[in-house]
């Protein structure tokens, strides 16, 4: 019964070894594939940055443009304005 017992032991940890490395080469097998799948992601992501950074750059720019139109076109108004000040208060003195 000693011999029995042992082969039974013997085969069950068999047994056991094979299941678990079958399991253990699934396991492997899914950890790899979150691995593609996370650098796949990373990837993605730093494509994404430089693309948002490069738009960023271009907005910032168009902004600048924009800023820099527009602060041209209020000094050219306030001259304007500032012109027809002077010729106003022109006019003012003299008919007074």
């Amino acid at each position: 019964m000693d011999e029995d017992l042992k082969k039974l032991i013997e085969s069950t940890a068999a047994e056991t070894r094979r299941h678990f490395d079958v399991v253990a080469e699934q396991l492997e097998s899914k950890i790899d594939t979150v691995a593609e799948g996370v650098v796949g992601c990373n990837e993605r992501i730093e494509r994404l940055e430089t693309t948002m950074k490069e738009e960023f750059a271009e907005v910032r720019s168009m902004i600048k443009f924009s800023h820099q139109e527009l602060d041209r076109r209020l000094r050219t108004l306030e001259e304007v304005v500032s012109d027809l000040q002077t010729r106003v208060e022109r006019l003012e003195s003299s008919t007074h």
